[in-house]
């Protein structure tokens, strides 16, 4: 993507270094701005992490949730730009495949629940093929033999979440954007009702623009006037090792109850348990059970292979499981980038053109106008 550029380089703070945090700065960067970005722990190792990648914005669509589909198909849509571009100036993998993704159901409640929600997303005008239950054991010949039905959705992929963040530190530094790890940012420096950069400690790094994209710990960073209503929702997932010559499964696969991810390398992905438990990072014998039953029932063949890792993170999640885009709304000088969820992995390459030309030219995106954080002042005026 070509950026805009300014003539006098502004000075812009990102708070947060995942995925979200680090594209935003890279795009940028491009773009001639003098980026920090202040990232408490390490860069990508929250809940960029610890997702699974998938960049299923037609199977995950859901009843309620239709504002948000125009969203997640259009930064669907840029992600391989976005991945060839990442790839081409830092020469390193993000491990998009986009083979497309299959929803399986095996006893016929779930059989009809899948063809409730075929119904639903064929009607928003979603690609989505109904398969039989031999179809979709010829996509996959290692499904459960009771499998009864499918659903494939062929531009529904996925992208190696790790790599990809490997890759933007790697681009952050290649287009001079600053990286700070290990730095807590404790308070934001507010001048005359305007944030005029922020503050780390005993001292004050100031800027023309601080964008926040934090995730869960969003509304946890001092000296907001309104901090956005976003909290942790925990995942347990866990990665067993398949044969990477003769992998159990080469599809992204959505059963009852779990999905499974399946790698070029052989690490198969299953995730992943939603629960409403704060910043409690434990693992539980009951999340892993969950989770392993599920796997089993779709996909009889997990119970032979290794357990590689098992691990928790916190998703960003908003009362209503959208992102909050643009400006803050009472507090001039603030970006807000956060909230996204779910979809941080599949919205990264539009939240980071948007956001990057927020900043620059003050224009809000029309596809991230219906996501500013007034709709929650108007949700509680009415």
């Amino acid at each position: 993507m070509t950026m805009p550029t300014m003539k006098d380089k502004p000075r812009v703070a990102i708070i947060g270094g995942g995925i979200i945090g680090m594209a935003i700065g890279w795009r940028l960067a491009q773009a001639g701005a003098s980026v920090d970005i202040f990232e408490r722990g390490q860069a990508g190792q929250g809940a960029t992490r610890a997702a699974a990648g998938m960049l299923a914005a037609g199977v995950e669509a859901e009843p309620g949730e239709q504002s948000l589909l125009p969203l997640c198909l259009e930064s669907q849509a840029r992600w391989p730009g976005f991945a060839q571009e990442l790839e081409a100036l830092t020469g390193l993998p993000v491990g998009l495949r986009q083979q497309g993704t299959l929803v399986v159901a095996s006893t016929r409640d779930e059989v009809e629940l899948l063809r409730t929600n075929y119904e639903f997303q064929r009607g928003l005008g979603l690609d989505l093929v109904w398969l039989t239950g031999a179809a979709a054991k010829e996509k996959e010949p290692f499904l459960n033999p009771r499998t009864a039905a499918g659903v494939f959705s062929a531009r529904d992929g996925q992208v190696d979440n790790r790599l990809a963040s490997a890759a933007l530190r790697v681009a952050l530094e290649k287009t001079g954007a600053r990286l700070h790890e290990g730095l807590e940012v404790t308070g934001l420096d507010v001048q005359g009702g305007r944030v005029t950069g922020v503050v780390l400690g005993d001292r004050v790094v100031a800027a023309d623009q601080v964008v926040l994209a934090a995730g869960a710990w969003s509304r946890l960073i001092p000296g907001q006037a309104s901090p956005p209503p976003v909290r942790p929702v925990k995942g347990q997932m866990m990665s067993l090792s398949m044969d990477p010559a003769n992998p159990l499964l080469t599809h992204v696969v959505w059963a009852p109850k779990c999905y499974l991810v399946p790698r070029a390398d052989g690490t198969l992905i299953i995730g992943a348990t939603t629960e409403e438990k704060g910043f409690d990072s434990q693992m539980t014998a009951g999340g892993v059970l969950a989770l392993l039953d599920a796997a089993w029932r779709a996909l009889p063949g997990v119970e032979d292979l290794p357990v590689k890792e098992m691990w928790t993170g916190f998703r960003p999640g908003c009362r209503d499981d959208a992102p909050i885009l643009g400006p803050a709304s009472d507090l001039d000088g603030l970006i807000l980038a956060t909230g996204h969820h779910r979809n941080g992995i599949l919205l990264a390459p539009l939240t980071a053109d948007a956001i990057a030309d927020l900043v620059l030219t003050g224009r809000i995106d029309p596809h991230i106008a219906p996501f500013g954080a007034g709709r929650f002042n108007a949700a509680r005026a009415a």
